[in-house]
Protein backbone atom coordinates (compact mmCIF):
# COMPACT_ATOMS: atom_id res chain seq x y z
CA UNK A 1 0.00 0.00 0.00
CA UNK A 2 2.86 2.81 0.76
CA UNK A 3 4.70 1.75 -2.49
CA UNK A 4 1.32 2.81 -4.35
CA UNK A 5 0.71 5.71 -2.16
CA UNK A 6 4.00 7.12 -3.37
CA UNK A 7 3.28 6.73 -6.90
CA UNK A 8 0.26 8.32 -6.57
CA UNK A 9 1.54 11.18 -4.86
CA UNK A 10 4.05 11.57 -7.89
CA UNK A 11 1.43 10.89 -10.39
CA UNK A 12 -0.49 13.96 -8.98
CA UNK A 13 3.08 15.99 -9.00
CA UNK A 14 3.25 15.71 -12.36
CA UNK A 15 -0.62 16.92 -13.20
CA UNK A 16 0.71 20.74 -12.62
CA UNK A 17 3.66 20.21 -15.21
CA UNK A 18 1.65 18.83 -17.98
CA UNK A 19 -0.94 21.80 -17.52
CA UNK A 20 2.32 24.37 -17.74
CA UNK A 21 3.82 22.28 -20.73
CA UNK A 22 0.41 22.72 -22.58
CA UNK A 23 0.18 26.26 -21.82
CA UNK A 24 3.28 26.93 -22.75
CA UNK A 25 3.07 25.34 -26.10
CA UNK A 26 -0.29 26.80 -26.84
CA UNK A 27 1.64 30.45 -26.62
CA UNK A 28 4.76 29.37 -27.98
CA UNK A 29 2.40 28.03 -31.16
CA UNK A 30 1.13 31.99 -31.42
CA UNK A 31 3.85 33.12 -32.22
CA UNK A 32 4.46 31.24 -35.48
CA UNK A 33 3.51 32.57 -38.95
CA UNK A 34 -0.24 31.70 -39.57
CA UNK A 35 -2.95 29.96 -38.23
CA UNK A 36 -5.53 26.93 -38.99
CA UNK A 37 -7.54 29.07 -41.32
CA UNK A 38 -4.71 29.81 -43.47
CA UNK A 39 -3.40 26.35 -43.84
CA UNK A 40 -6.92 25.77 -44.97
CA UNK A 41 -7.70 28.53 -47.30
CA UNK A 42 -4.35 27.49 -48.61
CA UNK A 43 -5.61 23.69 -49.33
CA UNK A 44 -8.53 25.11 -51.12
CA UNK A 45 -6.71 27.25 -53.48
CA UNK A 46 -7.78 31.20 -51.86
CA UNK A 47 -10.70 32.67 -50.59
CA UNK A 48 -12.33 35.63 -50.54
CA UNK A 49 -11.69 38.08 -47.04
CA UNK A 50 -15.34 38.38 -45.70
CA UNK A 51 -15.28 33.74 -45.59
CA UNK A 52 -11.43 33.82 -44.22
CA UNK A 53 -13.33 36.22 -41.37
CA UNK A 54 -16.09 33.56 -41.10
CA UNK A 55 -13.40 30.81 -40.69
CA UNK A 56 -11.61 32.20 -38.08
CA UNK A 57 -14.55 33.11 -36.08
CA UNK A 58 -16.09 29.58 -36.46
CA UNK A 59 -12.68 27.93 -35.19
CA UNK A 60 -12.31 30.83 -32.49
CA UNK A 61 -9.78 32.33 -33.85
CA UNK A 62 -11.10 36.02 -33.82
CA UNK A 63 -10.55 36.61 -30.14
CA UNK A 64 -7.56 37.27 -28.08
CA UNK A 65 -4.91 34.76 -27.31
CA UNK A 66 -5.75 35.02 -23.54
CA UNK A 67 -9.11 34.40 -24.88
CA UNK A 68 -8.53 31.44 -26.57
CA UNK A 69 -6.29 30.01 -23.81
CA UNK A 70 -9.11 30.51 -21.39
CA UNK A 71 -10.86 28.73 -23.65
CA UNK A 72 -8.75 25.67 -24.41
CA UNK A 73 -7.98 25.42 -20.23
CA UNK A 74 -11.63 24.94 -19.93
CA UNK A 75 -12.31 22.57 -22.59
CA UNK A 76 -8.54 20.54 -21.15
CA UNK A 77 -10.61 20.31 -17.70
CA UNK A 78 -13.33 18.76 -19.12
CA UNK A 79 -11.55 16.04 -21.40
CA UNK A 80 -12.11 17.56 -24.51
CA UNK A 81 -9.44 18.50 -26.92
CA UNK A 82 -11.19 20.05 -29.31
CA UNK A 83 -11.82 19.44 -32.87
CA UNK A 84 -9.68 19.49 -35.62
CA UNK A 85 -10.41 21.54 -38.99
CA UNK A 86 -7.72 19.99 -40.96
CA UNK A 87 -9.08 16.61 -40.91
CA UNK A 88 -12.83 17.66 -40.29
CA UNK A 89 -13.01 15.06 -36.49
CA UNK A 90 -12.84 15.37 -33.13
CA UNK A 91 -9.12 15.32 -32.11
CA UNK A 92 -9.56 12.24 -29.64
CA UNK A 93 -10.69 10.62 -32.64
CA UNK A 94 -7.64 11.57 -34.63
CA UNK A 95 -5.02 10.28 -32.17
CA UNK A 96 -7.27 7.33 -31.14
CA UNK A 97 -6.53 6.11 -34.37
CA UNK A 98 -2.85 6.74 -34.81
CA UNK A 99 -2.08 5.96 -30.89
CA UNK A 100 -2.20 2.12 -31.24
CA UNK A 101 0.57 2.25 -33.95
CA UNK A 102 2.85 4.41 -31.66
CA UNK A 103 2.28 2.16 -28.82
CA UNK A 104 3.16 -1.05 -30.65
CA UNK A 105 6.63 0.86 -31.68
CA UNK A 106 7.19 2.08 -28.81
CA UNK A 107 6.67 -0.93 -26.72
CA UNK A 108 8.46 -3.11 -29.31
CA UNK A 109 11.84 -0.66 -29.49
CA UNK A 110 11.68 -0.43 -25.55
CA UNK A 111 11.52 -3.92 -24.99
CA UNK A 112 14.24 -4.93 -27.72
CA UNK A 113 16.67 -2.49 -26.56
CA UNK A 114 15.96 -3.26 -22.46
CA UNK A 115 16.84 -6.83 -23.43
CA UNK A 116 19.48 -6.92 -25.38
CA UNK A 117 20.85 -3.87 -23.77
CA UNK A 118 20.61 -5.74 -20.51
CA UNK A 119 22.20 -9.13 -21.77
CA UNK A 120 24.80 -7.51 -23.76
CA UNK A 121 25.49 -5.19 -20.69
CA UNK A 122 26.24 -8.77 -18.28
CA UNK A 123 27.91 -10.18 -21.38
CA UNK A 124 30.59 -7.46 -21.58
CA UNK A 125 30.64 -7.15 -17.29
CA UNK A 126 31.61 -10.41 -17.32
CA UNK A 127 34.59 -10.65 -19.65
CA UNK A 128 35.63 -7.15 -18.72
CA UNK A 129 38.67 -5.72 -20.54
CA UNK A 130 38.57 -8.74 -22.90
CA UNK A 131 37.86 -8.71 -26.71
CA UNK A 132 33.63 -9.04 -26.01
CA UNK A 133 34.03 -5.96 -23.85
CA UNK A 134 35.49 -4.08 -26.45
CA UNK A 135 33.20 -5.17 -29.47
CA UNK A 136 30.28 -4.58 -27.39
CA UNK A 137 31.12 -1.33 -26.41
CA UNK A 138 32.70 -0.14 -29.95
CA UNK A 139 29.09 -1.16 -31.44
CA UNK A 140 27.17 0.50 -28.64
CA UNK A 141 29.45 3.75 -29.19
CA UNK A 142 28.68 3.10 -32.58
CA UNK A 143 25.31 2.72 -32.49
CA UNK A 144 24.89 5.77 -30.40
CA UNK A 145 26.46 8.09 -33.01
CA UNK A 146 24.49 7.26 -35.87
CA UNK A 147 21.49 9.07 -36.33
CA UNK A 148 18.29 6.96 -36.35
CA UNK A 149 16.84 8.15 -39.92
CA UNK A 150 20.05 6.81 -41.22
CA UNK A 151 19.94 3.48 -39.59
CA UNK A 152 16.33 3.45 -41.09
CA UNK A 153 17.37 4.44 -44.97
CA UNK A 154 19.90 2.06 -44.77
CA UNK A 155 17.65 -0.19 -43.53
CA UNK A 156 15.53 0.42 -45.97
CA UNK A 157 17.83 0.07 -49.30
CA UNK A 158 19.67 -3.03 -47.58
CA UNK A 159 16.48 -5.06 -46.36
CA UNK A 160 14.07 -3.46 -48.68
CA UNK A 161 15.26 -2.51 -52.13
CA UNK A 162 18.42 -4.47 -52.74
CA UNK A 163 17.73 -8.10 -50.73
CA UNK A 164 13.40 -7.32 -50.69
CA UNK A 165 13.77 -9.77 -47.57
CA UNK A 166 11.41 -6.38 -45.61
CA UNK A 167 9.12 -3.81 -46.41
CA UNK A 168 10.09 -0.55 -46.55
CA UNK A 169 7.20 1.13 -44.97
CA UNK A 170 3.46 1.12 -43.74
CA UNK A 171 2.03 -1.27 -41.12
CA UNK A 172 0.39 -3.67 -42.82
CA UNK A 173 0.00 -4.79 -46.48
CA UNK A 174 -2.64 -2.70 -47.94
CA UNK A 175 -5.47 -4.62 -49.75
CA UNK A 176 -4.44 -7.93 -48.08
CA UNK A 177 -7.44 -8.26 -45.82
CA UNK A 178 -5.45 -10.33 -43.29
CA UNK A 179 -7.40 -10.88 -40.18
CA UNK A 180 -6.44 -12.59 -36.78
CA UNK A 181 -2.67 -14.27 -36.54
CA UNK A 182 -2.21 -13.60 -40.03
CA UNK A 183 -2.61 -10.23 -39.69
CA UNK A 184 -0.46 -10.01 -36.32
CA UNK A 185 2.58 -11.55 -38.29
CA UNK A 186 1.98 -9.03 -41.16
CA UNK A 187 2.02 -6.29 -38.88
CA UNK A 188 4.93 -7.77 -36.46
CA UNK A 189 6.75 -8.19 -40.25
CA UNK A 190 5.95 -4.39 -40.76
CA UNK A 191 7.34 -3.34 -37.77
CA UNK A 192 10.46 -5.28 -37.78
CA UNK A 193 12.75 -2.44 -39.14
CA UNK A 194 11.19 0.80 -37.54
CA UNK A 195 11.78 -1.35 -34.28
CA UNK A 196 15.56 -1.95 -34.79
CA UNK A 197 16.08 1.58 -36.29
CA UNK A 198 14.16 2.95 -32.73
CA UNK A 199 15.78 0.78 -30.47
CA UNK A 200 19.78 0.46 -31.59
CA UNK A 201 20.24 4.34 -30.11
CA UNK A 202 18.22 3.35 -26.55
CA UNK A 203 19.96 -0.29 -26.27
CA UNK A 204 23.61 1.07 -26.53
CA UNK A 205 22.57 3.27 -23.90
CA UNK A 206 21.29 0.32 -21.74
CA UNK A 207 24.06 -2.00 -22.57
CA UNK A 208 26.28 1.31 -21.65
CA UNK A 209 24.42 1.58 -17.59
CA UNK A 210 24.22 -2.14 -16.97
CA UNK A 211 27.88 -2.86 -17.94
CA UNK A 212 28.78 0.11 -15.43
CA UNK A 213 25.87 -1.30 -13.10
CA UNK A 214 27.49 -4.17 -13.22
CA UNK A 215 31.08 -3.97 -12.65
CA UNK A 216 29.66 -1.38 -9.51
CA UNK A 217 27.80 -4.28 -7.65
CA UNK A 218 30.30 -7.20 -8.55
CA UNK A 219 32.74 -5.43 -6.44
CA UNK A 220 30.49 -4.86 -3.26
CA UNK A 221 30.77 -6.81 -0.17
CA UNK A 222 27.98 -9.33 -0.17
CA UNK A 223 28.48 -10.29 -3.90
CA UNK A 224 32.40 -11.15 -2.04
CA UNK A 225 30.79 -13.11 0.61
CA UNK A 226 28.30 -15.12 -1.91
CA UNK A 227 31.49 -15.75 -3.61
CA UNK A 228 32.87 -16.67 -0.70
CA UNK A 229 30.00 -19.16 0.21
CA UNK A 230 30.98 -21.67 -2.61
CA UNK A 231 27.88 -19.88 -4.68
CA UNK A 232 28.63 -20.74 -8.49
CA UNK A 233 28.64 -17.64 -10.63
CA UNK A 234 25.99 -18.20 -12.51
CA UNK A 235 23.78 -18.10 -9.24
CA UNK A 236 26.02 -15.63 -8.18
CA UNK A 237 24.71 -13.12 -11.09
CA UNK A 238 21.02 -13.84 -11.39
CA UNK A 239 20.29 -14.12 -7.52
CA UNK A 240 22.91 -11.21 -6.63
CA UNK A 241 23.79 -9.27 -8.91
CA UNK A 242 21.48 -8.29 -11.46
CA UNK A 243 18.82 -7.46 -9.36
CA UNK A 244 20.76 -4.77 -8.01
CA UNK A 245 22.31 -4.13 -11.13
CA UNK A 246 18.72 -3.13 -12.94
CA UNK A 247 17.83 -0.58 -10.97
CA UNK A 248 19.54 2.37 -13.00
CA UNK A 249 17.81 0.55 -16.02
CA UNK A 250 14.74 0.47 -14.53
CA UNK A 251 15.17 4.45 -13.42
CA UNK A 252 16.26 5.10 -17.19
CA UNK A 253 13.12 3.39 -18.74
CA UNK A 254 11.28 6.63 -16.75
CA UNK A 255 13.73 9.28 -18.31
CA UNK A 256 13.89 8.16 -21.88
CA UNK A 257 9.76 7.82 -22.21
CA UNK A 258 9.64 11.27 -23.66
CA UNK A 259 12.71 10.70 -25.74
CA UNK A 260 11.83 7.57 -27.72
CA UNK A 261 8.32 9.46 -28.53
CA UNK A 262 10.25 12.09 -30.15
CA UNK A 263 12.07 9.57 -32.00
CA UNK A 264 9.08 8.50 -33.09
CA UNK A 265 8.27 11.75 -35.38
CA UNK A 266 11.67 10.53 -37.07
CA UNK A 267 11.09 7.31 -37.06
CA UNK A 268 7.02 7.24 -38.59
CA UNK A 269 8.41 9.68 -41.23
CA UNK A 270 10.85 7.27 -42.58
CA UNK A 271 8.90 4.36 -42.91
CA UNK A 272 5.63 5.95 -43.31
CA UNK A 273 4.06 4.66 -40.49
CA UNK A 274 0.72 6.26 -39.45
CA UNK A 275 1.50 7.25 -35.62
CA UNK A 276 1.26 10.12 -33.36
CA UNK A 277 4.83 11.05 -34.88
CA UNK A 278 3.98 11.66 -38.16
CA UNK A 279 0.71 13.14 -37.21
CA UNK A 280 2.30 15.24 -34.90
CA UNK A 281 4.92 16.50 -38.18
CA UNK A 282 1.79 17.09 -40.45
CA UNK A 283 -0.22 19.08 -37.54
CA UNK A 284 2.86 21.52 -37.95
CA UNK A 285 2.65 22.10 -40.88
CA UNK A 286 -1.10 21.96 -41.43
CA UNK A 287 -0.88 24.32 -38.62
CA UNK A 288 -3.85 22.42 -37.16
CA UNK A 289 -3.37 23.73 -33.22
CA UNK A 290 -5.94 21.86 -31.91
CA UNK A 291 -4.14 18.20 -32.98
CA UNK A 292 -0.74 19.34 -32.39
CA UNK A 293 -1.90 19.92 -28.51
CA UNK A 294 -3.79 17.35 -28.44
CA UNK A 295 -0.98 15.33 -29.30
CA UNK A 296 1.07 16.74 -26.70
CA UNK A 297 -1.22 16.11 -24.06
CA UNK A 298 -1.67 12.34 -25.11
CA UNK A 299 2.46 11.92 -24.93
CA UNK A 300 2.59 13.86 -21.89
CA UNK A 301 0.39 11.51 -20.17
CA UNK A 302 1.90 8.55 -21.19
CA UNK A 303 5.17 9.46 -19.97
CA UNK A 304 3.25 10.14 -17.06
CA UNK A 305 2.09 6.53 -16.79
CA UNK A 306 4.83 4.92 -17.87
CA UNK A 307 6.83 7.07 -14.73
CA UNK A 308 3.90 5.69 -12.68
CA UNK A 309 4.69 2.11 -13.86
CA UNK A 310 8.46 2.65 -13.31
CA UNK A 311 7.51 3.82 -9.73
CA UNK A 312 6.14 0.80 -9.06
CA UNK A 313 8.78 -1.32 -10.25
CA UNK A 314 11.67 -0.10 -8.68
CA UNK A 315 9.65 -0.16 -5.50
CA UNK A 316 9.30 -3.68 -6.01
CA UNK A 317 13.13 -3.99 -7.05
CA UNK A 318 14.34 -1.37 -3.77
CA UNK A 319 11.69 -1.59 -1.26
CA UNK A 320 13.81 0.97 0.68
CA UNK A 321 12.78 3.96 -1.12
CA UNK A 322 9.39 3.93 0.73
CA UNK A 323 10.65 4.22 4.04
Amino acid sequence: MRVLLLALRRLAASLPTLLIVLIGLFLLLQLAPGDTVDALVAQIGGGDPRMIEELRRYYGLDVSVAVQLGRYVWRLLQLDLGFSAIYGKPVADVILERLPTTLLLMGSALSFAFAAGMALGVLAAQRVNRWPDTLISTLGLIFYATPSFWFGLMGIVIFAVNLGWLPAGGIEEIGAGYTGFRRFLDIAWHLLLPTLTLALIFLATYLRIMRASMLEVMNLEFVRTARAKGLSPGRVISAHVLRNALLPMVTLIGLQAGTMLGGSVVVESVFALPGLGRLAYESVVQRDLNTLLGIVFVSALLVIVVNFLVDLLYARLDPRIVG
